[in-house]
């Protein structure tokens, strides 16, 4: 079967000794992230990658995919041991983990949390494995209005899954494509947005605008509001589940692991979304459900399993199509462009051994999580008591170390600075800065294929309607803009973003 000599392939590429090296040094980073409040996946990736400039292709996106599924694993860690969540994706595990810790069942809860995530992660990247492909083959098939189409609809769709304002979120999209077109055009050549300023001829570096959008404005955001981080549990004991722990859990598990492979494939959704499902999911079947909340085992496993199996089914639409689910993905995208590789379909023909090997690394990478996250839990809970003040100078030197060596262009620095501000101004007006990283990546390719359609069609802008597949995904995006905009989904939306 083709699967299987696929697989063959991945597994030869990702067992190689460098790439075990950059999947463990990615993983390991991934936990420690995640273990460290104030520092998530997009932050770290977006510091990164200039050091992925210098690496082979495979290696450096085996180590960014590390990074990001690591962290949904470590982020537990802190919302279970203090009820301060690591990562985003973590906070429906504080909930009942925290309360689990407090009754001396930390051990479980964190066992539970990685087993359930082993299992997920492992699910999840089969599923990859096989519906991957035929996606991709399907995806060649498209024409520049289908992809003009497919990537409308993936931008609604990551505006109406986002928290918020709805015309928060579309006025960050449009920031963002703007900011994504600045530069020289691609067809004429004539210069966009550059304000006469030479270092803007070739566009606005991605690096500079994640890095400062993502890096730095959570710095400053962090340092205001700094967590005092009390770690009540100093010595994790008794990580062994009785059965009847296993009997409460594999119901979860599987449910979780069910959801969050459907929803980490839509724009937007991924880690975040599928936790709070699941738990609103497990919730409501219970039998006692005046147990969640309290410490019920099933409100960890469930919404564990789900964060990673999102995690890892949100590299499908990325690696298929071109198209960010969320903005690690849209950071992915931005560092197989750095190595000058073209997202899409092609990625699948053309480059097979990067696709198959960060498929089987995944494998790989969920399995040095569960070796390494059990045992350091030691060291995870001494990490917790290290004040944020004292990382935030390492922090800032590295990106701009980082930013600097991309082009060895002093303008890159000043220009993330000024992202910097622009990221914590746009969290204190309540603007979620998500949205504009996709609109940054999509912009440029949502123009390019405008452009080239209406070149096929001779300026009929009706050759997104008369061809089946492009109107029907703009019905798509019009009927998921028309929901979001209800004064009932609003009105939920803005009290879920408040609280």
């Amino acid at each position: 079967m083709d699967i299987l000599s696929n697989l063959e392939l991945g597994f030869s590429v990702a067992l190689s000794l460098q790439n075990l090296f950059y999947c463990f040094v990615g993983v390991l980073l991934g936990t420690l992230i995640g273990v460290l409040p104030g520092l998530g996946p997009v932050a770290t990736i977006a510091m990164l990658l200039p050091i992925t400039f210098g690496l082979p292709p495979v290696s450096a996106l085996i180590m960014l995919a590390g990074i990001y599924y690591g962290a949904q694993y470590g982020g537990s860690t802190t919302a279970i041991l203090i009820n301060l969540p690591g990562e985003s994706s973590s906070v429906v595990t504080a909930l009942d983990g925290y309360q689990m810790a407090r009754q001396g069942r930390a051990g479980v809860a964190l066992a539970t949390a990685a087993l359930g995530s082993f299992f997920a992660g492992s699910v999840a990247t089969l599923l990859l494995a096989l519906f991957a492909p035929p996606l991709a083959d399907l995806a060649l098939q498209f024409g520049a209005p289908e992809y003009f189409a497919l990537m409308v609809l993936g931008l609604i769709a990551s505006v109406a899954l986002a928290s918020g304002s709805v015309l928060k979120a579309l006025a960050m999209v449009v920031l963002g494509i703007l900011l994504g077109i600045a530069g020289q055009d691609v067809y004429t050549g004539v210069p966009r947005f550059t304000f006469d300023i030479t270092d803007l001829a070739d566009g606005i570096e991605f690096v500079a605008l994640a890095m400062g959008v993502f890096g730095l404005g959570e710095i400053i955001r962090n340092l205001e509001d700094e967590h005092t981080r009390s770690v009540g549990v100093q010595k994790v004991t008794g990580l062994m589940l009785t059965r009847e722990d296993f009997r409460r859990i594999v119901g979860p598990v599987l449910r979780g692991t069910a959801l969050g492979s459907l929803l980490g494939i839509l724009p937007g959704g991924g880690a975040m979304l599928s936790s709070f499902a699941s738990y609103s999911i497990e919730k409501k079947i219970s039998k006692t459900p005046q147990r969640f909340g309290k410490g019920a085992i099933e409100g960890v496993a469930g919404p564990e399993s789900a964060n990673n199996a999102g995690a890892q089914t949100s590299f499908i639409p990325m690696l298929t199509l071109g198209i960010p689910s969320n903005p690690v993905m849209a950071l992915m995208i931005g560092a197989l462009i750095i190595q000058g590789i073209v997202p899409g379909p092609n990625v699948v023909n053309e480059k097979p051994d990067l696709f198959w090997g960060i498929i089987a690394s995944m494998w790989i990478g969920n399995f040095m999580l569960v070796l390494l996250n059990l045992p350091l839990i030691g060291i995870w809970v001494r990490l917790l008591t290290v004040p944020y003040h004292v990382l935030y100078p390492l922090i800032v030197g590295f990106c701009c170390i980082g930013v600097y060596s991309v082009n060895n262009n002093v303008f890159d620095v000043f220009a993330m600075a000024l992202f910097g501000v622009v990221g914590y101004v746009l969290v204190k007006l309540e603007c979620e800065p998500a949205p504009l990283l996709l609109g940054f990546i999509i912009g440029p390719m949502l123009e390019e294929y405008l452009r080239r359609a209406m070149l096929i069609s001779r300026g009929d802008p009706l050759v997104f309607f008369t061809r089946p597949l492009s109107a029907s995904l703009l019905l798509l995006a019009l009927a998921a803009l028309v929901v979001v905009l209800l004064p009932s989904v609003r009105k939920t939306r803005d009290e879920a973003f408040k609280e």
